[in-house]
């Protein structure tokens, strides 16, 4: 580990690399066994997290007689669905300017159902009383060097054309919500992005499905699927479901459907929490509105305030290991945690001396247009979506309905998308896949480093339309 800066280090002094989102909190349902034996299913879904969870909600919304089964190898939640930053967008695409490189054309459609799938997120989370500390903020994307500025103007223009509702904020203005010597103006995206606590929001989601009679088995990792009689039977290691239709909700965990597994790599992300800001340092960086805040550079931070008043900073470090390891040894960073301190103290110099008190890291999928696809297998009674690359905490339930079009043989204006019926860029195979991921990691630090100057590299990439801009 490079030495590293005493002063910012001893800001790391008492973190425990504890997840935020878990410590106490008394609304973690409790835990449900495991599947033993063997049952029968309309729809079965694997894995239980947002997308596993939006899928049984909507399945039982469409039709509350359909038998609906969901199998997750850990607990609900375990995954990137439990521990991310609770940014719940309405981009589909991750980010706008993402989704215009790739699908233009179709880019107003897309915006719109982004926003209708929002509004539609918040409507249930009233509907059904889930406690997620839900709260309709918008979200600043800020730039924090003079050439992140340049082209924001345009870019809410063309929002704006589009159906967004976006505001360019000069540096003074954004200065005023926010109190950081570095910005240097800002995108306000004003209602596009909600807050969320995003473990309640699962356990919410959780106990809305127990109530309208979707089973959980927990603890039960699905070995393989296998074609029986017309139906799909999913086995795992003390039972099995044999179900008529399957979604595939696995995100990061390698694919059952073993084609799709080329398209997606996993990345590690990082987190740290603050102690709660008392008083006089909340009046010192003003953030009235409690927006979500993400830089506007190629690596970026994202961060917020949580309803005690601490800070959750994460983001800029997205780690790929060798042949795609996902274990849990990761999960704790200490050369990142350092990494992230440093850059909170040059955002927030006025709060140099608060704790850090919750370190964590997570694995999310991600795939070479930085945007979901979806696929079918198994004569179309098996569906999949992945590749959320971090921004899913919304599009799962985009995801999960598109699903939904898909195996009910639905031609809907979902499924008619490019994005819906067109596959990413696949990975190469190693040791290609790292040299190619880490080429360009470190394209787009130079980029940021050189005004946006986007090298050969890059601009080989763009030619290519492969995600990496983003």
């Amino acid at each position: 580990m490079e030495k590293k800066d005493p002063f910012v280090l001893r800001h790391l002094a008492d973190v425990q690399p504890e997840l935020w989102w878990l410590d106490s909190d008394p609304l973690e349902p409790e835990s449900h066994s495991a599947l033993i034996g063997d049952v029968g299913a309309d729809l079965c879904i694997v894995g239980a997290g947002y997308t596993g969870l939006w899928t049984a909600l909507l399945a039982k919304e469409r039709d509350p007689s359909r038998e609906v089964v969901i199998v997750e190898q850990y607990e609900t939640g375990a995954g990137a669905s439990g521990r991310n930053g609770g940014f719940c967008s309405s981009s589909l695409t991750h980010g706008f300017g993402n989704g215009m490189n790739r699908f233009a054309d179709e880019m107003r459609v897309i915006e719109r159902l982004g926003r209708e799938n929002l509004d539609e997120i918040e409507e249930t989370v009233k509907r059904y009383g889930i406690k997620c500390d839900w709260e309709r903020t918008g979200e600043l994307s800020v730039a924090v060097a003079p050439w992140q500025f340049e082209d924001m103007a345009e870019d809410a223009r063309l929002r704006n054309e589009f159906g967004d509702n976006v505001e360019v904020l000069s540096k003074e203005e954004v200065q005023k919500r926010i109190h950081s010597p570095i910005y240097e103006g800002a995108l306000f995206d004003v209602d596009g992005t909600a807050l969320v606590d995003p473990a309640r929001l699962v356990w919410g989601l959780e106990k809305v499905c127990l109530s309208l009679g979707v089973k959980i088995f927990e603890n039960s990792k699905v070995e393989r699927l296998e074609e029986v009689d017309g139906a799909i039977c999913v086995h795992t290691p003390y039972g099995a479901v044999t179900a008529s239709k399957v979604a595939l909700a696995t995100n990061v965990f390698p694919s059952l459907v073993k084609k799709a597994r080329k398209y997606v790599v996993p990345v590690y992300d990082y987190q740290l929490v603050t102690e709660p800001l008392n008083e006089e340092q909340l009046k010192s960086i003003g953030w009235d509105g409690h927006e979500g805040v993400s830089d506007a550079g190629n690596q970026f931070h994202y961060y917020r305030l949580t309803k005690d008043h601490s800070i959750l900073w994460g983001g800029y470090d997205a780690i790929y290991n060798f042949r795609g390891k996902v274990t849990s040894d990761p999960e704790y960073n200490a050369e990142t945690y350092a990494m992230l301190a440093e850059h909170f103290l040059k955002t927030f110099p006025q709060l140099a001396g608060i704790k850090f008190t919750h370190a964590w890291g997570g694995v999310i999928d991600t795939c070479s247009r930085f945007s979901p696809f979806w696929g079918t297998a198994h004569d179309g009674n098996v569906a999949y979506v992945l590749g959320y690359t971090g921004l899913g905490v919304g599009c799962t339930r985009f995801g999960a309905n598109t699903m939904l079009d898909l195996l009910d043989g639905l031609e809907t204006e979902r499924t008619q998308l490019t994005m819906v019926r067109r596959k990413p860029m696949p990975f190469p195979p190693e040791p290609f896949r790292w040299f190619f991921i880490r080429l360009s990691q470190w394209s787009l630090k130079r980029a940021d480093e050189h005004e946006g100057k986007r090298n050969l590299w890059l601009k080989t990439m763009d030619l290519f339309g492969v995600g990496f801009d983003s």
